[in-house]
């Protein structure tokens, strides 16, 4: 199992130069490797046992099995309100199951694998593209000056290097800001609609899975209905047609045990807590986004929480002078450079910086 997931771990390295924030990590990096995972541990059969067992006479068992795996079982939703040991033998599983109408077939678990996969690869959608659009800008810019172990001289060159490159690239980092805020949004995007897209899977029981089992606690014992077994069934009913020696139809009713499920059931316990966090944070991050572009005045303070030792008059020039764009990279600058080296070069920047003709009026 450490071999089969020990891959993964390059996905959670610390970055030594960051380009995004903490939420769109999480979304990104944590969830894309929690939703392989998980991936990973359904799949592997072994460790948790065969993924159905059927119960059956007059068919060799490997045969129903495989059938009852392809073609989905059943249950019986007014079963699940019954005692069991005295109306029904399980949860879900009654006699009467002649009627067609009554039977609620699931079809999902053995394409629980493949969705979660599929998650996966969505999850890191917008790290992949923010990637691309980033192109390592920030890496070359600060290069190195996040660690301070360099002669004086060179220290000296690389800061008056990245003066250089912010005074003549004034006003082109728009695009750069934008595409980020793009990605951030997709994240949020995609996490609303994989909950649909969940609730439409699971037959609409997904966006009420974690509230229904912490329901469950207030519902006295001999009433309570587990939800993750109306959901993950772990005991089902299957049928299996075949012909007898004269060539008669023969009806063959199984009991089916399906032990994956309580892997199953414990896995979207933890995902439906989860995106509903992560979905809180996101659109957190949004409206702090917002906030950024539409409140100018709010972008000094920003500035100055981010090194405290630039004053807040620099904080409040630079806000002013420069677009939407240059403030995001130089903000975002304050979060790889080396502290003092990132106070000298805002002094400087906000000397060197051309005033807009605005500021002249003025």
């Amino acid at each position: 199992m450490y071999k089969l997931l020990g891959s993964l771990k390059s996905y959670l390295k610390w970055q030594d130069i960051q380009t995004d924030n903490a939420v769109f990590r999480l979304h990104n990096s944590f969830t894309t490797v929690l939703l392989l995972t998980c991936s990973l541990i359904i799949t592997a059969t072994q460790y948790v046992g065969q993924p159905i067992s059927c119960i059956v006479n007059g068919v060799p068992p490997h045969v129903v099995n495989t059938f009852c795996w392809i073609h989905s079982t059943f249950t019986m939703p007014d079963a699940f309100r019954r005692q069991v040991g005295r109306e029904v033998a399980h949860p879900g599983v009654a006699n009467d199951f002649g009627d067609e109408d009554a039977k609620k077939y699931y079809t999902y678990y053995q394409w629980v694998c493949f969705v979660l996969f599929f998650q996966a690869m969505a999850c890191y959608t917008p790290k992949f593209l923010w990637n691309k659009f980033e192109g390592g800008l920030m890496r070359m810019i600060v290069m190195g000056l996040n660690i301070t172990i360099c002669t004086p001289e060179e220290k000296e060159a690389k800061r008056d290097a990245l003066l250089d490159y912010l005074i003549k690239h004034v006003k082109r980092h728009k695009l750069y800001a934008i595409r980020y805020w793009a990605c951030e949004a997709l994240c949020c995007i995609n996490i609303i609609v994989q909950m649909y897209l969940m609730n439409r899977f699971f037959d609409g029981e997904f966006l009420s899975y974690g509230t229904n089992i912490m329901r469950l606690s207030d519902v006295p014992q001999e009433q309570r209905v587990d939800p993750m077994v109306y959901v993950f069934p772990r005991v089902t009913k299957c049928t299996f047609h075949k012909y007898g020696p004269s060539g008669s139809l023969q009806k063959h009713d199984s009991l089916c045990i399906l032990p994956l499920n309580i892997v199953n059931e414990k896995t979207y316990v933890f995902i439906w807590f989860w995106f509903w966090i992560l979905l809180v944070l996101l659109i957190g991050l949004l409206v702090f986004r917002a906030c950024i572009i539409f409140m100018p005045k709010f972008r000094p303070r920003l500035l100055n929480a981010r090194n405290r030792m630039i004053p807040m008059e620099i904080c409040g020039r630079l806000s002013r002078r420069l677009d939407i764009g240059d403030w995001w990279l130089i903000y975002m600058l304050g979060r790889n450079l080396d502290p003092v080296i990132y106070k000298d070069v805002m002094s400087e920047f906000a000397k060197q910086v051309e005033p807009s003709k605005n500021d002249r009026a003025k």
